[in-house]
């Protein structure tokens, strides 16, 4: 069955967003041990959403889910550095200016003590975003494959509930019965010649021969 349909695309698609953000967002926030603007989230949510929907046109393999996976979460990650840094400093505090709209609307996650300590090496963080967004990636092929497997039995459920109806209904197509004519008068059948049944015999009389 195909999986393209708006409703599945648009269900894988927000399945994939949620997986990539929350990823993202809480690996950023348990690292930096800062809560981030809510605004900065739906904004990334809605750029990967609308990604993720374009591309869902049809089954994808592990290798093509995890080289959008984990870019995409990459990129999350720096634009909630970003968002951090515009809305809070360096200290953690409110910047006024001209993103104050931007980031009001609440935090997402609270103050939290960094996990990896000050001198922690950039490519282990990195290194620590690219498997996490591989066994994201898995996990998702797992999913699109297991989806597809529960549509195709489905289908083949119904195909098989409908066969014997469509075998009926082509059987009685084939066996029409002829139309019955209406009754008339009943025909007399026409009368048989007098000698049309007698046999000719011919031969010698019966008697002694001549000598």
């Amino acid at each position: 069955m195909d999986i393209s349909a708006a409703r599945l695309r648009a269900l894988r698609a927000a399945l994939f967003t949620a997986l990539c953000v929350t990823l993202s967002a809480g690996s950023h926030v348990l690292l930096s041990g800062t809560g981030l603007p809510l605004a900065t989230v739906a904004v990334s949510a809605a750029a990967v959403f609308a990604l993720a929907y374009a591309l869902a046109g049809r089954e994808r393999g592990f290798a093509r889910i995890a080289a959008l996976f984990v870019p995409l979460e990459l990129a999350s990650d720096a634009l909630f550095s970003t968002g951090q840094e515009s809305c809070y400093g360096t200290g953690g505090h409110a910047v006024p200016g001209a993103l104050t709209a931007l980031c009001g609307g609440g935090t997402v996650g609270g103050p939290f003590a960094p996990a990896p300590g000050p001198g922690t090496a950039a490519w282990l963080l990195l290194a620590a975003h690219v498997g996490v967004g591989l066994l994201a990636a898995a996990w998702l092929r797992l999913g699109e494959a297991a989806l597809v497997r529960l549509l195709d039995a489905l289908a083949g459920a119904a195909l098989r509930r409908l066969l014997p109806a469509l075998a009926t209904a082509t059987a009685g197509g084939r066996h029409r019965t002829a139309p019955v004519r209406a009754a008339g008068p009943a025909r007399k059948a026409p009368a048989l010649p007098l000698l049309v049944h007698s046999v000719v015999r011919r031969g010698p009389p019966p008697g002694p021969a001549p000598a």
